[in-house]
Parts: structure tokens; sequence; C-alpha cells
């Protein structure tokens, strides 16, 4: 029964992606020759192909029973789907994506998020997150940076690029802020002071706040919690993920008071940051306790 569902999962997930492509293939196309007030309805009518890719893959989740999703969103009223938002969530599968479009579909803007270059190379995925405009980061090591300083500013120029895009329309962008997946064995190589959580990286939701300044409303905070334990993206998909809980929150964006002391700007979004995790970390401890 599994291997059943995971099958007809897998069918209706490349169906469904396939035949966004191909119409994002087009559009993106014709987006090479379109200029003013049209290529940004446009860009919006390509944005409106992610609630129906979305809505396709909850209608898959829901049709197969692939899990019992246990919602919780604090204060769900002031949020509205006409607005730009931040979005920051723990990670430790890629079901984590599945989940977050289909749980927050309809209340906010479709979510894009940063993805690594690599994945540019996936057949169909990587075509569309292309197209849509996701910020695309590079790994760059410090001896790539001492040969080439200019390296150091991929990721920043990477992000603002797409923030520009970004600015045309309410959007939101996912920012998983762990930079990976969480493991056990990452967990203990980084000697992360979280039991449950990696140590959250603060520059990639900077980049964010300075590129969509004056735009972003709120920051929402989204909590992921496996009870049965973290399952990979193809057990999900087979229906073996018994139960996940999803809490949802809000947070008033950071508040610097110093914006041109990169320093003081730098610490007070690393303290900032500190904070959600500190609670995010007891929330899942006390929800695995239940």
């Amino acid at each position: 029964m599994h291997l059943l569902k995971g099958v007809l999962a897998c069918v209706a997930l490349l169906l469904a992606t396939v035949s966004v492509c191909i119409v994002l293939s087009w559009w993106s196309f014709k987006l090479n020759f379109t200029k003013g007030e049209a290529r940004s309805k446009l860009k919006q009518r390509m944005d409106n192909i992610i609630i129906w890719w979305t809505s396709s893959n909850r209608l898959m989740i829901k049709s197969l029973g692939l899990t019992n999703a246990r919602v919780n969103w604090h204060n769900p009223a002031e949020i509205k789907p006409d607005q730009w938002y931040l979005v920051i969530c723990n990670h430790q599968s890629w079901a984590d994506i599945l989940l977050l479009q289909t749980f927050l579909l309809n209340t906010i803007p479709p979510l894009k998020f940063f993805t690594k270059s690599q994945l540019i190379w996936i057949p169909f995925v990587g075509i569309a997150m292309y197209a849509l405009g996701f910020p695309y980061v590079k790994r760059v090591s410090r001896d790539q940076i001492r040969a080439n300083p200019e390296l150091r500013h991929v990721d920043r120029d990477n992000v603002f690029k797409a923030c520009e895009g970004f600015n045309n329309h309410p959007t939101c962008i996912l920012n998983f802020a762990e930079g990976t997946r969480f493991t056990a064995e990452k967990h203990q190589r980084q000697n992360s002071e979280y039991g449950h959580l990696l140590r959250p990286k603060a520059g990639g939701i900077d980049y964010v706040l300075q590129g969509m300044e004056g735009r972003l409303k709120h920051v929402v905070d989204v909590t992921i919690v496996y009870p049965n334990g973290v399952p990979t993206f193809w057990d999900f998909l087979q229906g073996k993920c018994k139960e996940v809980h999803i809490d949802i929150k809000q947070h008033p964006l950071p508040d610097f008071p110093n914006v041109k002391d990169t320093a003081a700007r730098k610490a007070t979004l690393a303290q900032w940051m500190r904070q959600i995790w500190l609670e995010k970390d007891q929330l899942i401890a006390k929800t695995l306790d239940a």
C-alpha cells in the first residue's frame, strides 16, 4: 500500500511539474520581449503558476492521505495575502517545502525560497525556479574568496537582484535559517547550543531585510515537528509520515537602532534570531514530550 501511494504521488508531482514548466517556458520567452506595465503583469501571472502547482500538490496530499497535519496558527487575522512577508522555518526534510507551500497557501502570497545553484540542473524543477526568480546561492570557500575577493558578495548580489523582482507584487520569501537540513551528525559537529536545531545564520535574512526594505510587514515564523521521526521525502510520499505538527506565528521586523553601523546591525539581528530559535527549540521539545 505504501509503495502504491509513493508511485501515485510521484506521478502526480511529475505531471504537475511538467505542466508548470511548459507554461513557464512560454511565458519566460514572452517576458524577454515585454516591457513596462505589461511585463509586471506577466510576472505576476507567472507567480500564479506557483499557486496552481501548490494547489495540485495539496490535493494530492489530501487525496492519498499522506499525513495528518496539526496546524496551530497564532493570530492568522494579522496576515493578508496582499502583503510581503519573510518566512523562516527549521529544516529537516525535503517534505518541509511541500508542507509549507500546502498549509500557507491562500493565506500569504506564493513562497519563493533560497536554493542552491546546483539545483538549477534538476530537470523541470530547476527551470521553473529560475524562471520564477528564486534567489540562487553559491557555496564559496575561503580559499576561493582569497583568490577572488569579489566572490564574497555573490550571494548578497543575487538576493538583491531577486528582491528587485519581488517588489513588483506581493511575495513571500522563505529562508531556512539553519542553511541546511538538520541531522544528528551536523548537530554534534556544530556543537549547537539548541537541543533540536542547528544554529541560525542571519546573513541571508539580513540581505532580504535590506533588499525588501519598506515592503516587508512581518516575519512569519514556522516550526515543523515530526513526532514519529523525520521522514525522508520518499517516506513522506509513501504516506509513512503519520503525523506532523506545524506551528505558525508572526514577529515584528527587528528594530535596528543604527542601520548605518554594520556591526551593530549584525549584532542586533543575531540576537533577534537567537531568541526566536530558543523559543522554537523549546516548542519542539514540548511537542515531542507531549
